[in-house]
Order: structure tokens, then C-alpha cells, then sequence
């Protein structure tokens, strides 16, 4: 480090003015661990002067509690302080006196100073400097309405009232209330100067803290402080760059300081960062930095710089002041100063190195094919199917440190990434071929540039240790600096570029038996068959259901099985064994909510020209002679996404502005094709879909889109994304949001075909299984009001709220002595 100073204020100072009280004041501090080493700068040593009236002495000005110190700004040379609450008396005979506010300009390195308060002057009241507390905030520009030589020419030190040549000031705010609320915002509370857009002139930064706006609720005002960009277009021409930056936190005072930056991120444009002294959890303060681009700041905070110290019976106010733009460590990269008021502290931030990186991931081929097996696997005697993955990565930075070396990556690839939601989650399908470990993790040094390329090889497991062989397998690449590198000689590391791009997904399909295409177009049938035609009450009724299930289609059904729901009255007793011509399946029995099922697995896939026999055997205990007939529903299935719904979703909630297809709810897909099979053409056909859209006077789906490839012609009655909902892309399907299932009347050649394409709808309960019905709630109340006026009835009898007398009769109390008679 070399050595440097800071200003610091400190408003609430005692200083050696006659008969000032707090007056404030500025120190000068060599920046080191000993505070010890700052001096006074000796500002002004006057205390209040008065005007010489009829041989009387009239005390024009107050210094008491101004402030002095809250706003210090330097440029260069120059430094200018000043005392925003430093109140005036207008004329001798006022009444009262103004909040003019005052400050005080250094231009040579602080050996001489000159006051300069531009709301101090003849007029008083609103109308005129009212209370104008000019000072409140300042900074320097490229293009000053009153330059520095021009406000030392203008300085007397014994007239009050000075003219400085070139002095402008803006249009008094109107007052505006419909949406937003901007009268008493305090607009100017804060300003700074910079060139935000780079176009080489300076543009303007303007803090509204108090300004306030309706909360969520729509009824109160909420104070969240308010940031105004201001572009300059040509000099002295300024235009708002809209929207301004709002707040978030209520009475954070958002928008109290404000600090340029310089360019942060080295990409060419000036950052800005923001005081919001209240804010935080805790209202410990917050500073939050906004990087500029070429139409103003962007809307969001790229980083956060939370207070440290814990609020108390006075706020720590972190980030009641900053200070940024200087470099103090000499590391190529602007440093910030933040001042905390209320735990009388400054903490330095030193910006740390940029490094721009990028990646790409590459798999080959992106089809697996599991028939084309050619590797031999370590551990084993089977061979397997081998894909080639490869990924890259570069980088480069400015002023990135030589001692630091060259910058080191952590880089990560998972396999068949997790987000898929596939069934077996914990199963992973594809592996490294070296490790067989569904992930791999590298550290690389990059040169300051690259690239720098890794090869590797991964496989797809084998057929009987995964299920799901239709969703894509997504493969994952995540990089980061090590975050156990070594310090450079300032004691930083260098960061990522915020825009980075750290994620990089690819993904890979697996070949499927379904032609050419890979499209599969399974038709299944179902017959069943029960052994016994009755039942009867009071016995255990064994049964057993026998069925027939065939894939008439043209591929396989992938994930095929059948779906049976219980009825109340039956039991599951197991697989029929008794006849060596029926296939023995794999079922699993589940109970969730009130509804009981059971899944059997038909194959996976359950190829084109299968047809099986196999038999499911029940007990029927529960009969009741309110029923004629027990019923069991039986559904052949494959594959749809997603395989079945829980509704409503965990901590869903309709959202009241429904921008985004996510805001209706969860979402259901399902895709058909349309395939004729032949001998002939057809000159006409039609696709019917019907869906439930309400349930029981309620809106049930929402109906999004239908995205179509070929020749098709689609309408409906309804209106699709009716609420223009912003929806993402997506492959051919017939689109929903909502819980329910699909029945799809197909129309196909040369026979029409009814199929039923189902989403099990599991309905989510709250806490409380069992609601407790109202007119049981009201009964109680009134049972409780009857029982507490009896029990007040009968204390009542027996003179339970009858008072004491403490002394007793009249007599006895006449008998008592003096002091305790006195006592009563």
C-alpha cells in the first residue's frame, strides 16, 4: 500500500467556536489502525456573527447543532464541506430565522477556505430560501453551473450576501399523488456526478430516501426511497432515464448516499453504489452497487454490502455515507469507503479482479444408442455403450495481479443432472467411464486467454438398473474459481465476471426401439375377466381378475403398466399363480390419501406385437348392502409427464397478477400423433380433445397452447392463453396447466378408436384431515355460553360475589385502635 489520507465529517462534533454547541466538523485521518493520527480541519473558527443595529449586537446566524461535516466532498485539490442545518436570520427584526444551510470551498490542498452558501439571502419563507438546508448533498462535475474560481471571486468574508456569477438552480418540485407519492421524498437528499452511459459527458444521480408508494396491500403508504438517472444529453440538457431505481425494504431509507464508483467490471461504463442505511434484516444497513450500461443503470443490484454491526437502542446506519472512484491499493480497480453514523465507523471495501470466463460442453454422439455396445467395462464381463464428452473453457481479466499467477478453475460435470424430475431421481444413467461416478471434478489453470480443452469418456448403464429411458439425459458443467487459490500481495482474489454464464446444459436422448424417427406410437388394449360373477355378505369373497394386455401399435410402449384403483370393499392378495400360462408380474400396492391402487409393471418397453396374459387375486371382506356392485377400475398406460399430480403443489398459491404460465399453477403435457397406417389415402379426419376445464363450478385447467408439425389445421371454442401469459418453448404437444385428466376421442383410419389418457390427480389435504362443519362450531359456542352462565348463576346463589367488609360492622370498627382505625 502506499500512503494516503481521508476526510472524514463528523456533524456532530464539539468544536473550539465560542459558544457553539455540536457544530460539527472534519477530520483529516492518515488511513491506519490508529486513530489517533487525525487532525481538525480548521473550516471555520468563528462562532454565530451578528449584525450591529441601533448600537444593539443581532445574532444573524446559528451554528449550534448545523451539522457541519454531513456532506464532504473533494475533487483533486479541492474540497468543499458544508452544514445543511446552519440556520440564517433574514432581516433584523424576523421573527424566526430559515434552515438556509452553508458550506465552506478549499481549492488549495486546504491551506485557505471561502464560505459559499447559495440559499442564504434576502427573502425568506417558501417563496424564497424557506428551508433550503442547501448543502444537504453536493459533488463536482465536468460542467458546473458556478465554477470554484468563480465562488472564490466572489467571497468577502465580511458580507453575507454574496452573487456568484454562473449560479443556477433547478424548478421547485410539484407535488404529485395518484400511484406514487413524491411530496416531502426529500429529491436531492443525495446527487452525484459521473459518466454513466460513456459518453463523455457527465450525467446525474439523484436520491428521493423519504419517497413512498403503496404497499403490497394496497392501502398503506410504505416510505422505500427512490433513485432518479439523469442522462445528460448535450451540456446542461438532462433527461430522466426511465424507470428510477425504487427501494424494497420499507423505511430503509434507500437512496440517503450515493457514491460513483468508476468502472467496476472494466466493461466500460461507470458503476453507482447506493446507501440504504436502515436496511437489512436487522436495519443494520445496506449498500447496494448498480453497474451503468449505455442507457443508465440496470435495475438490479449486482452485489449487497450488508452492515456489520448489530442494531441497538441507535441504528448502526452502514452506508449513511460513501465514497468510491479512487484506487487506493493500486490494484487497477476503483475502492469504496462506507461510513456507519451510528457506530461512529468507516470500513473500506477494496474492489477485487475481474475475470471473464466462458464454456462450452460437447457430447458425442447425442443419440445412445444401448444395441451398440463397444467397450468393455473394468469391473465386468458386459460391454456397454460409450459417448464422448468434451468441454472447454477460457479466460481472461485486466489488471489481473502477475504475482497472483495464472487463475485457477473448479470445474464440475454431472451426469444425468437431477432438475429432470425422472422417477428413480437417486438413479443416474450414465456414468464416467473411468470412475463410474456420475460426476467429475477438476481443477484447471487457465493462461490469460486459452482455451483449455478436457476429453473424457462417458456410458450408459445397463438396461435393467434404470427405468426411465424417454427423458432426455441432461449432463451439467459448473465452474468457479478455486476458492482456495492464493491471496495476491494486497491479500485479494479475483472474482468472476456477474454476467458470467457458469452453467453450461447439454443433453443426450436415448435411442429407442421406435423406428427411424424415434417417435414411438404404441396402441394398447385391455380385456379383463373375473372368475366369479357374485359376491356375498359376510365372506371373504376371494377373487380373481384375469387380463389380457396388447400393444397393437407400431412401437414400443415405454414404461407400460396397469393402473388399478381399489374399491373400499376389496383387499389385494397377491399375483395369480395357478395357471403356468399367466406371466408373473411385478406389481407395487400403494395407499395415498383415501385412494388405494396398484401399479404392475407390463415392460419397459412393452414392445409392439405383446400381448400377455396375467392374473391380480382380491379378498372382498368390507360388503355393504347399500351397493349392488363392486367396482374396480383398471387403466393400461404408458408414459405421460408428469406420470401423476399432486394439487395444490406444497406452498402454492394463486397469484393475484398472472403474468407467466407458472403463476396458474402446476403443468400438465401430453403429446399425440397422428399416424395412418394405410393402404389408402384419406381425405379428411379429425382430431376431437375435451377437457375438463371446470370441477364443480370451479376453473380446473387453464388451456395454454397447441403446438402442431404438419399439415393440421387446429380451432377451438375456447379461447387459448386467454390472459396472454408469457409461455416458454417447447416441443409439439397439446398444452395445459392445471390438474386433470385427458380424454381424446381420436378419430383415426379406417375404424374410429376411443383411447383414455389419464394424469392421476392426488389431491393434497391440509393439516387438519377432518374439517369440523360450522353449524358443530356455532352448537359448541352457544353450549359454552349456557355452561358459564349457570356456573356464574349458581355462585351468585351461594353469595360468592358478595363483598367483605374488612373491618366488619360499624361497632367492631369503633373498637379497633387508633392506628389500625386510622389505617382504615
Amino acid at each position: 500500500f502506499y500512503s494516503f489520507s481521508i476526510l472524514i465529517g463528523a456533524p456532530k462534533a464539539n468544536t473550539s467556536q465560542t459558544n457553539i454547541i455540536e457544530g460539527g466538523s472534519v477530520y483529516l485521518c492518515p488511513w491506519s489502525q490508529d486513530q489517533s493520527d487525525c487532525s481538525v480541519v480548521n473550516f471555520d473558527n468563528e462562532g454565530d456573527r451578528s449584525f450591529h443595529v441601533n448600537d444593539v449586537d443581532v445574532q444573524v446566524e446559528f451554528k449550534s447543532h448545523q451539522w457541519f461535516g454531513a456532506t464532504v466532498r473533494s475533487h483533486g485539490n479541492t474540497v468543499l464541506a458544508c452544514a445543511p442545518r446552519y440556520y440564517w436570520r433574514t432581516e433584523h427584526d424576523a421573527p424566526f430565522s430559515d434552515a438556509t444551510g452553508t458550506c465552506y470551498l478549499s481549492v488549495d490542498n486546504l491551506k485557505t477556505f471561502v464560505e459559499y452558501a447559495p440559499c442564504r439571502t434576502e427573502r425568506h419563507g417558501p417563496a424564497g430560501q424557506g428551508y433550503c438546508q442547501g448543502g444537504f448533498s453536493a459533488d463536482f462535475t465536468k460542467v458546473l453551473s458556478a465554477t470554484t474560481e468563480e465562488i472564490v471571486k466572489a467571497y468577502f468574508p465580511s458580507y453575507f450576501l454574496l452573487s456568484v456569477t454562473g449560479q443556477i438552480q433547478t424548478r421547485q418540485a410539484n407535488s404529485v399523488c395518484s400511484n406514487v407519492f413524491q411530496m416531502g421524498s426529500y429529491f436531492g437528499y443525495a446527487v452525484a456526478a459521473t459518466d454513466i452511459n460513456n459518453d463523455g459527458l457527465d450525467d446525474l444521480v439523484v436520491g428521493a430516501p423519504m419517497f413512498m408508494q403503496r404497499g403490497s396491500d394496497g392501502l398503506r403508504w410504505e416510505e422505500v426511497g427512490r433513485v432518479y438517472v439523469y442522462l445528460q444529453q448535450r451540456p446542461l440538457l438532462f433527461e430522466p432515464s426511465l424507470p428510477p431505481l425504487g427501494g424494497s425494504q420499507a423505511f430503509g431509507r434507500f437512496g440517503s448516499s450515493l457514491a460513483p464508483l468508476g468502472d467496476l467490471n472494466q466493461d466500460g461504463f461507470n458503476d453507482i453504489a447506493i446507501g440504504c442505511p436502515f436496511g437489512g434484516d436487522d436495519q443494520q444497513g445496506l449498500v447496494l452497487i448498480y453497474n451503468g450500461h449505455a442507457s443508465g443503470l440496470k435495475d438490479t443490484p449486482t452485489q449487497a454490502l450488508a452492515g456489520q454491526w448489530a442494531s441497538g437502542t441507535f441504528p448502526a446506519s452502514f452506508g449513511y455515507a460513501l465514497r468510491g472512484e479512487k484506487d487506493l491499493d493500486q490494484n487497477g480497480y476503483p475502492d469504496l469507503i462506507v461510513g456507519a453514523f451510528g457506530a461512529d465507523k468507516a470500513v473500506l471495501y477494496r474492489a477485487r479482479p475481474i475475470v471473464n470466463a466462458s464454456a462450452s460442453l460437447t457430447v458425442q454422439p447425442t443419440m445412445i444408442n444401448s444395441e451398440e455396445k463397444s467397450c468393455m467395462v473394468s469391473n465386468g464381463n458386459k460391454t456397454i455403450s460409450v459417448v464422448n464428452l468434451s468441454f472447454c473453457l477460457s479466460a481472461n481479466g485486466k489488471h489481473l495481479p502477475a504475482d497472483l499467477g495464472e487463475p485457477i478453475f473448479m470445474v464440475e460435470v454431472q451426469l444425468d443432472h437431477l432438475e429432470q424430475k425422472q422417477r428413480e431421481s437417486s438413479v443416474r444413467r450414465t456414468l464416467f467411464l473411468d470412475s463410474h461416478q456420475p460426476s467429475l471434478l477438476e481443477t484447471i489453470t487457465m493462461a490469460n486467454g486459452g482455451p483449455t480443452c478436457h476429453d473424457t469418456r462417458i456410458y450408459l448403464r445397463s438396461e435393467g438398473e434404470f427405468r426411465d429411458k424417454l427423458s432426455p439425459i441432461y449432463i451439467t458443467l459448473n465452474f468457479s474459481l478455486d476458492p482456495l487459490a492464493q491471496l495476491d500481495l494486497h491479500g485479494l482474489k479475483p472474482i468472476l465476471n456477474y454476467q458470467t454464464t457458469h452453467i453450461i446444459k447439454q443433453k443426450a436422448q436415448i435411442q429407442l426401439d421406435c423406428g427411424e424417427d424415434n417417435i414411438c406410437v404404441p396402441d394398447l388394449k385391455l380385456a379383463v375377466y373375473g372368475d366369479r360373477t357374485e359376491v356375498y355378505l359376510g365372506d371373504e369373497n376371494s377373487l380373481t381378475l384375469t387380463f389380457n394386455a396388447r400393444n397393437e401399435g407400431e412401437g414400443g410402449a415405454y414404461e407400460a403398466e396397469l393402473y388399478v384403483v381399489l374399491p373400499a370393499e376389496a383387499d389385494y392378495s397377491g399375483i395369480a399363480r395357478n395357471n403356468a400360462s399367466l406371466t408373473q408380474l411385478t406389481c407395487s400396492y400403494e395407499a395415498e390419501n383415501q385412494t388405494r391402487s396398484l401399479v404392475c409393471d407390463l415392460g419397459n418397453p412393452m414392445k409392439s406385437g405383446t400381448s400377455l396374459w396375467a392374473g391380480l387375486r382380491f379378498t372382498v371382506p368390507r360388503l355393504k348392502d347399500t351397493h349392488n356392485t363392486v367396482q374396480f377400475e383398471l387403466q393400461i398406460r404408458s408414459v405421460s409427464r408428469p406420470d401423476k399430480l399432486l394439487f395444490p403443489p406444497p406452498n402454492w398459491r394463486m397469484s393475484h397478477s398472472l403474468q407467466e404460465e407458472q403463476d396458474v399453477g402446476p403443468e400438465i403435457q401430453h403429446v399425440y400423433e397422428l399416424v395412418n397406417n394405410g393402404p389408402s389415402m384419406i381425405s379428411q379426419s379429425v382430431l376431437e380433445l375435451r377437457c375438463p376445464l371446470k370441477s364443480q363450478g370451479h376453473d380446473l385447467l387453464y388451456p395454454l397452447e397447441v403446438i402442431t408439425q404438419g399439415p393440421l389445421d387446429c380451432s377451438s371454442n375456447h379461447t387459448l392463453n386467454a390472459l396472454k401469459l408469457k409461455v416458454r418453448d417447447r416441443l409439439t404437444h397439446i398444452h395445459t396447466k392445471g390438474p386433470a385428466y385427458i380424454i381424446l376421442p381420436q378419430a383415426l383410419i379406417p375404424d374410429t378408436v376411443y383411447i383414455h389418457v389419464l394424469t392421476p390427480v392426488m389431491w393434497n389435504k391440509p393439516d387438519s384431515q377432518y374439517m369440523v362443519p360450522l353449524w358443530i362450531i356455532i352448537l359448541a359456542i352457544l353450549a359454552g355460553l349456557l355452561l358459564l352462565t349457570l356456573v356464574i348463576y349458581v355462585l351468585y346463589k351461594l353469595g360468592f360475589f358478595k363483598r367483605s367488609n374488612l373491618y366488619g360492622t360499624a361497632m367492631e370498627k369503633a373498637q379497633l385502635k387508633p392506628q389500625a382505625s386510622s389505617e382504615a
